[in-house]
């Protein structure tokens, strides 16, 4: 046949469209041209599909085959339209009719013997096919638990293209191969780190985790190392709710996207904790080609926990400040542009001085003041305005711990109970609204006739807002936390009580 046609899919951000691959043989030199826009891995599609065509058995068309991937406008990256095209030239080559391909969407990466390798990113690659009308995918082996995730699609996994080949109706004897093993999950996005109980001395701060995980607010933990500020961090998320819904399956796409394997919906929030030599890009997510999501993205619906926060490069932080507002990341590069989800819970951790020795019980720290200002300075005042609560963690005394350990210590699932039913209330108030938790209420709300405070109740937070040690966006954050503290109570609304603890919890001094 002169002509084929097929389908695969970009993928742009977390979504996609689906592209199709026509092939054609013309008249001239014989050879394999490759156009529509194909990034560096995609043209070297040519070597890897004429390497698989002729491993499998089957012989290249004897004429020129142009393969376009069209829309010829948007930009294509990856490896995961070999499939695609190799059934395009055996269709062209009569080994596969047409109409046996129909409206099949070809997923994977070609290996030179004609297996199928994995590829990241088909939960979403599935996902924006399936909103265009595809039903039918064809994907690696390895990759079939993945797609199949989506409702009322037919997937069939396969590990070879000559059993795709026999699939679709080509007369061969089929050979045995062993499939491609699935990608190894990410270690960095991981779920659950420990049990609330093994926190001991620490009571004030684990109220404190509490009520940052019931109301989603983010938090700044100061204190001399060993303190227990990464253990503390790394609990929050196991305090979140399972996800549901779209945040559950953004988190999996995510996860597909960034090349882990996904056999799952993931439902528990992940805890992302980036080492302080990141990148502004390996926060927020870019580079030179495809726009891969970046740390913010992958802790989406979790926990972004940046430890030793002043050592991170002050643009680093500061590109964290609009996500954190909206909840997005949109990135544009000359090339293009991708959109990811960043609703997160962030997280910093802080020595008070750059030896770490200041306020420490040991002691012995030689830093001056203007040296420890200048270090906590660092952490810009627009990031610290936009951090909820801040805490001071001090090292456990002999007294403390002995009383912990004879006490009965709040465990992960006990805190969770809490932290569901305070969410609870606050999706009972908020119904009918596109918000779910306290942290997520736009200020002015707090202004409206049935969300503002008795004069009474707020006149310490307005006195704070009048003498200037907080701004307005610093205001509705301590009215976002006294919600927070009044559904952990079972309260109503707020009242003087939960309006000046919220007041300490945000603190004013670093």
């Amino acid at each position: 046949m002169a002509t084929a046609r097929t389908a695969a899919v970009a993928v742009d951000g977390i979504a996609g469209r689906v592209v199709e691959i026509e092939a054609a043989l013309t008249n001239q030199t014989p050879g394999l041209k490759l156009v529509g826009l194909p990034d560096a891995a995609l043209r070297e599609a040519q070597a890897r599909v004429r390497s698989a065509v002729e491993h499998s058995g089957f012989a290249m068309p004897s004429r020129h085959l142009t393969v376009n991937l069209s829309p010829a406008a948007l930009p294509k990256y990856g490896s995961g339209f070999d499939v695609a095209i190799a059934v395009a030239v055996l269709i062209t080559t009569g080994v596969i009719a047409p109409e046996a391909v129909g409206d099949t969407v070809f997923l994977g990466e070609l290996g030179l013997d004609g297996r199928l390798r994995p590829v990241p990113g088909v939960l979403p690659s599935v996902l924006a096919a399936v909103r265009e009308g595809r039903r039918r995918f064809v994907v690696p082996t390895a990759d079939e638990p993945e797609a199949a995730l989506v409702d009322r699609v037919e997937v069939a996994g396969v590990p070879s293209l000559r059993d795709l080949a026999i699939r679709f109706g080509a007369d061969l004897e089929p050979v045995d191969v062993a499939p491609v093993p699935a990608r190894a999950p990410r270690a960095d996005a991981v779920e659950e780190q420990g049990d609330l109980a093994q926190v001991v001395g620490n009571e004030h701060a684990v109220d404190v985790l509490v009520v940052a995980a019931a109301g989603g607010h983010h938090l700044l933990m100061i204190g001399p190392p060993g303190a227990g500020k990464t253990m503390l961090a790394a609990r929050l998320a196991g305090l979140l709710p399972d996800l549901d819904g779209d945040a559950a399956l953004d988190a999996t796409c995510i996860a597909s996207l960034t090349g882990g394997a996904v056999d799952r919906v993931r439902r528990r929030p992940p805890h992302v904790s980036p080492h302080h030599t990141a990148t502004p890009a390996a926060i927020v997510g870019g580079g030179s080609g495809r726009i891969v999501p970046g740390a913010v993205t992958r802790a989406s619906g979790g926990v972004l926990f940046l430890d030793e926060a002043p050592e991170f490069a002050a643009a680093s932080l500061d590109a964290l400040r609009q996500p954190l507002e909206s909840g997005r990341i949109s990135i544009h590069r000359a090339s293009g542009h991708a959109d990811f989800p960043a609703r997160v819970q962030l997280v910093l951790a802080a020595n008070p001085c750059p030896c770490g020795r200041y306020e420490s019980a040991e002691g012995g720290c030689s830093c001056p003041s203007a040296v420890r200002r200048r270090y906590l300075a660092r952490l810009s005042g627009p990031l610290l305005d936009r951090i909820d609560i801040r805490l001071r963690v001090q090292h456990v005394t002999p007294a403390q711990l002995r009383l912990s350990e004879e006490a009965p210590r709040l465990t992960t699932a006990q805190a969770r109970v809490r932290v569901q039913a305070a969410r609870d209330r606050a999706a009972a108030r908020l119904r009918g609204t596109p918000w779910r938790i306290n942290a997520e209420v736009p200020g002015d709300c707090f202004r409206r006739p049935e969300w503002r405070l008795e004069p009474a109740h707020r006149s310490r937070l307005d006195a704070a807002l009048a003498r200037g040690s907080l701004s307005l966006r610093g205001h509705d954050r301590v009215l976002r936390l006294a919600w927070t503290l009044a559904d952990l109570a079972g309260l109503d609304r707020p009242g003087a009580l939960q309006v000046g603890a919220a007041l300490t919890l945000r603190g004013s001094d670093l």
